[in-house]
């Protein structure tokens, strides 16, 4: 990721009869190509210096404040509506080993679309660059200024989906890896995943509404067919938000998931412990009794096991007896049941059988 300032254009240059790309032009060829084409779309690939961006100010004729929108790189998504133009504030997405926003500027006008993109790198706009250099639609080709706005901000939010499903997939399989197995890094996984969502949500939101206010009746620059394409994309971003308030449900779920398991694990631990402690109960009492030092020599009833020739293989005996008889009578009592149990070890076919057991009941 590079902070290189970039003072050149990307334009494209869109007709009913040709579209032209073109690359490296400077604020005056800008200039003298703005009006002599029904749409003029001029792409900045990263940060651009205070210069250029007062030049291209003026060339069309843009609002200082929305300017330095531009120049803050950590705007919320919004929309502003100027006597000449509008101004979209929105945020492309990716997903890497965590989320990462880049803003987007766009103003649009009668004639004209500039975008400034907050870094330089790859974006979710490449697709319709594809489709203006193959000019395969007529509708490409005879697009208006506020169409091309609505096909820019119709790939960021679509960009949302790719990133929805991928963290979708990430869930599903941490969902069975905590069946599987213990690992103490999962509340850790599960945080990470909640903080994406999180960020995903603060994105769209905004986003939404900024939309909604691009379909009002009496907004210039924008045709009445073109409002229903905006209402389309609200619909997506409608359902995206859908996407994020159901993985973060999954996330509470997870973690919910993940405790229950933890606090399972420590019943089995504190239940192996306990059963231990409760074997070796008995032969401690026997061994406490023979620590005493109550001779025969003195009484008849003071341990006359002392002398006898089997004393020891007695009291070993007697422990051994005790010792079992508790084990029968756990196991008896289901107690130790539990230790070793296959639907413990695998959980999973226990919670299918279930599932399967009540559409049973259901039919």
């Amino acid at each position: 990721m590079t902070t290189t300032q970039n003072s050149s254009a990307h334009v494209f240059s869109i007709g009913p009869q040709e579209v032209k790309e073109l690359h490296g032009l400077s604020p005056a060829e800008v200039e003298a190509m703005v009006g002599t084409v029904p749409v003029v779309w001029v792409n900045f690939d990263g940060p651009v210096s205070e210069e250029v961006l007062a030049e291209y100010g003026r060339i069309f004729k843009l609002h200082r404040l929305s300017l330095e929108d531009v120049k803050n790189n950590h705007q919320r998504p919004k929309v502003e509506h100027y006597p000449n133009y509008h101004f979209i504030v929105t945020r492309m997405v990716s997903l890497m080993e965590h989320i990462e926003s880049e803003q987007l500027g766009i103003f649009f006008g009668k004639n004209f679309v500039v975008t400034f993109q907050g870094v330089s790198g790859g974006d979710c706009l490449e697709p319709l660059r594809v489709s203006l250099r193959s000019m395969g639609t007529d509708a490409l080709r005879t697009m208006s200024a506020d169409f091309l706005a609505y096909a820019i901000v119709d790939m960021v939010v679509d960009g949302f989906f790719p990133v929805l499903n991928t963290l979708g997939e990430r869930l599903n399989d941490l969902e069975e890896d905590i069946y599987r197995r213990h690992d103490a890094q999962h509340p850790a996984r599960i945080h990470a995943i909640k903080r994406d969502v999180r960020t995903l949500r603060q994105t769209i939101w905004p986003v939404r509404d900024a939309l909604a206010s691009l379909q009002r009746d009496n907004m210039s620059h924008i045709q009445k067919e073109t409002t229903h394409y905006l209402r389309d994309c609200q619909d997506h971003a409608l359902r995206i938000i859908e996407l994020v308030e159901s993985h973060q449900a999954s996330c509470t779920d997870l973690m919910e998931l993940q405790m229950s398991r933890e606090n399972s694990r420590m019943n089995e631990i504190l239940r192996v412990l306990t059963i231990i402690s409760t074997l070796f109960i008995p032969p401690t009492f026997i061994a406490g009794i023979y620590g005493m030092n109550f001779h025969g020599d003195k009484s008849p009833f003071n341990m006359p096991e002392l002398d006898w020739y089997f004393g020891y293989p007695f009291a070993l005996g007697v422990m051994f007896l005790m010792m079992s008889g508790l084990v029968v009578w756990m196991w008896w009592r289901g107690w130790m049941t539990g230790v070793t149990s296959r639907h413990f070890r695998n959980p999973l076919k226990k919670l299918k059988a279930h599932k399967e057991s009540k559409g049973k009941d259901a039919h």
